[in-house]
């Protein structure tokens, strides 16, 4: 698969010289915007993006061939760079496409619920590319040449770029294929965002072969993982708990609600504090997944599939709303596949509630007089005592194997291994004891 990742580089010493420039392109995107709404149905015409911007140079570049036009962009936008004006009809007609898209949709609905239609698509905050020979060119590793407009022309300028930027991507991005720098603003300082292209090819090991990470990721304790093979062998578990950072979270949290309580409305410090130590934590976490699926070699990791949306309610509302699950999970994704691994979830329902050893629901909190109010434990219906989380990622991982290896058969074997194993029928029931049942199955049709 191809991986894209970015990585900033501080321009020393200029401040204010590129506010014309993006106040330029961003002209130029508003002026192929109108162009395009204008003569939408040739747009609609055209079969790929090459097309489309031939098709808007035609309406707005004079040529030999062309000395008249109906929409003259070099009246307004004299010795603009070619390349910088495809790049702003590209990105109008994507505005534009989005634009009619959403018009659609909304002509569809109930005209009593649809609210008001879509308005007019704007240029909005982008920021240029600087293409390579057209308005960037690379002098050493600390130097580069930018075209810019100040003076009221189009001009090159030389600027320095900052050498621990550039030592940090000389040392992690040497192996892979530089593109395009973007130009870009962040606070009152300058960048140019290099975007760095590699190849990777992720693993393709046989479903009976593979060895999984299942992950749960929780709200008291930062995550539980299990190492597991399709047989149901458990080869590894680990656990991450945090309690300096939690504790941190906490006091931050509480302080919050303390001044919301007073009626104090500036609390925004407070908020940028407890999402500092929040971010802490979902990298942490992270960084401790990935580190223990390349312990143990791992082909995939499994995570559950979290539903996330709508209010939240109940005595932890604070703490799922901090909960930073899902940028976890895109952390993983990225540095999984990265190294190769696939990333896969799975159904969510029941994999803290079933127990593993397919002996029924379990009780949790309040629900059992032996956890004491403890919702790190559960105890299941045979009165045994286990840790939740980790009765969780037991399940997370059954369900993966479950669904894989079902799906590698026919029809025919399908429906006669679940009509042996019918707690696989259902992917929301599924244990660890489906997967030890379904695997003894196959070995005694083998």
């Amino acid at each position: 698969m191809k991986i894209m990742s970015t990585y900033s580089v501080k321009i020393k010493e200029y401040n204010h010289i590129f506010k014309d420039t993006i106040r330029l392109y961003r002209r130029a995107v508003d002026f192929y915007i109108d162009v395009i709404l204008n003569e939408w149905d040739s747009f609609l015409l055209c079969p790929n993006q090459n097309k489309v911007v031939s098709l808007a140079e035609s309406y707005s570049v004079t040529s030999k061939k062309r000395p008249v036009v109906k929409y003259d962009f070099g009246m307004d936008f004299y010795k603009f760079p070619s390349y910088l004006r495809r790049a702003a009809i590209a990105e109008g007609y994507g505005k534009v496409c989005s634009y009619k898209s959403n018009l659609k949709n909304w002509e569809i609905l109930d005209p009593r619920q649809r609210g008001e239609a879509p308005s007019l698509p704007k240029s909005g905050y982008i920021y240029p590319a600087m293409y390579k020979g057209n308005t960037f060119n690379r002098l050493d590793d600390l130097h580069a040449k930018l075209k810019v407009f100040y003076n009221n022309t189009w001009d090159w300028i030389t600027v320095a770029l900052r050498k621990t930027d550039v030592d940090y991507i000389r040392k992690h991005c040497f192996l892979r294929k530089e593109c395009v720098p973007t130009l870009q603003k962040r606070g009152k300082q300058w960048f140019l965002d290099f975007a760095f292209e590699e190849k990777v090819k992720l693993s393709d090991t046989d479903i009976f072969d593979q060895t999984i990470l299942s992950v749960d990721l929780g709200i008291n304790n930062a995550c539980t993982c299990s190492v597991m093979r399709a047989d149901g062998t458990v080869l590894g578990r680990r656990f991450l708990r945090l309690p300096r950072e939690y504790d941190s979270l906490k006091r931050k949290t509480d302080r919050i609600k303390m001044a919301q309580r007073h009626g104090s409305q500036k609390v925004s410090k407070l908020w940028r504090l407890a999402r500092g130590v929040n971010d802490d934590i979902a990298v942490k976490t992270a960084k401790f997944i990935v580190d223990t699926a390349v312990e143990y070699k791992a082909d995939t990791i499994v995570f559950e599939h979290l539903d996330l949306n709508g209010r939240k309610r109940g005595s932890k509302k604070m703490r799922l709303h901090m909960w930073k699950a899902r940028y976890v999970q895109s952390m993983v994704t990225d540095k999984a596949h990265r190294l190769g691994m696939r990333i896969s979830r799975v159904n969510a329902w029941g994999t803290s509630r079933l127990a593993f050893d397919g002996s029924g629901k379990v009780l949790r909190g309040k629900e059992s007089s032996k956890t004491k109010g403890n919702y790190s434990l559960c105890e299941f219906s045979t009165g045994k005592i286990y840790n939740c989380d980790l009765n969780a990622t037991y399940n997370i991982g059954a369900r993966y194997f479950i669904r894989e290896i079902i799906k590698t058969f026919s029809a025919t074997k399908r429906q006669r291994l679940l009509a042996k194993v019918p707690e696989a029928v259902y992917r929301s029931t599924c244990t660890l004891s489906t997967l030890i049942s379904l695997d003894a199955e196959l070995h005694a049709e083998a």
